[in-house]
């Protein structure tokens, strides 16, 4: 039987960034209530996890970032920027949620777990190596590759990011390398105003990364065929050794900030098809994490 570890903390839920702000944590509430009513939990593994340390983060962010949101621990409501509030605890939910990641990828590699879903939250695509953005305080998905290139010696990575903007963060941090393939299908234009299709990276990273700017209105089969179509075929010819998935849920129909209509079914083919295509090419070592 397949163990998928699910990581979760009640400290997630302390980031407030404020009344009736987006990203809010009722996000996650739901869907820890549904784990805990349900039986559907009976199906997982919850690993128990750490935050990461500041020499961490590090790895992909400037030391002048790391400092700003660490200075925010304790106090009440800050801005790092008009979109990105912190609260008392928003540092330490940010430092745990890179934890969560980096646990996941480090058991998935050992064989402990098959595949991981991190249900964390601050997000973290937005976030760039010198500031944080659009509800993202730090990348938790860049800083997990990076900690698998250093401390797993991996050579290829591939994450897969779907969510509804273009993760900019997530491109800049692997723009000139080869050893991470990002592929992001998102609305364009639109915020944060990045992912182009002629934006394919520079130099090493040239043509490592591929952008599916979508005018609006798409569902479950237009992401069907992205999947099918692109993502399939270039992940059996990348050939990674771990499939990182940044999983926004604000292209579902009906999400308030966008226009996308994909249904539920059609984020299970989606992780399904990337699933399969991981047993081909890395022995099944996918971990998704939460965007927007």
């Amino acid at each position: 039987m397949r163990k998928t570890g699910v990581y979760r903390d009640g400290l997630f839920l302390e980031h407030q960034p404020g009344f009736s702000h987006p990203e809010s944590p009722e996000r996650l509430r739901v869907i820890y209530e549904a784990l805990d009513k349900g039986k559907i939990a009976e199906h997982f593994v919850f690993p128990g996890f750490d935050p990461v340390s500041q020499e961490v983060l590090r790895l992909n962010h400037a030391p002048v970032m790391v400092d700003r949101v660490a200075s925010t621990q304790g106090k009440g409501h800050d801005y790092l920027d008009a979109d990105t509030q912190t609260s008392a605890r928003s540092y330490e939910a940010a430092c745990l949620a890179a934890g969560a990641l980096v646990d996941g990828i480090t058991r998935i590699d050992s064989g402990e777990l098959d595949n991981a879903f991190c249900l964390v939250r601050p997000p973290g695509h937005h976030a760039e190596r010198g500031e944080s953005r659009g509800f993202c305080l730090f990348n938790n998905v860049a800083i997990a590759a990076r900690w698998a290139m250093r401390e797993l010696g991996m050579q290829r990575i591939l994450i897969f990011d779907w969510d509804l903007h273009h993760g900019n963060g997530t491109q800049h941090s692997f723009y000139d390398t080869d050893k991470v393939l990002y592929v992001s299908s998102h609305l364009y234009p639109y915020y944060p105003g990045t992912g182009a299709f002629p934006e394919i990276g520079k130099g090493n990273g040239e043509g490592y990364t591929l952008n599916v700017p979508l005018p609006g209105g798409e569902g479950d089969m237009e992401f069907a065929r992205i999947v099918n179509e692109l993502v399939v075929p270039i992940t059996r010819a990348y050939q990674p050794e771990l499939i990182l998935i940044s999983c926004g849920f604000d292209v579902s129909d009906g999400d308030p900030l966008g226009t996308m209509r994909v249904t539920p079914a059609g984020f299970a083919w989606m992780t399904r098809q990337m699933v399969a295509v991981a047993e081909e090419v890395c022995r099944g070592k996918v971990l998704v994490t939460l965007e927007g």
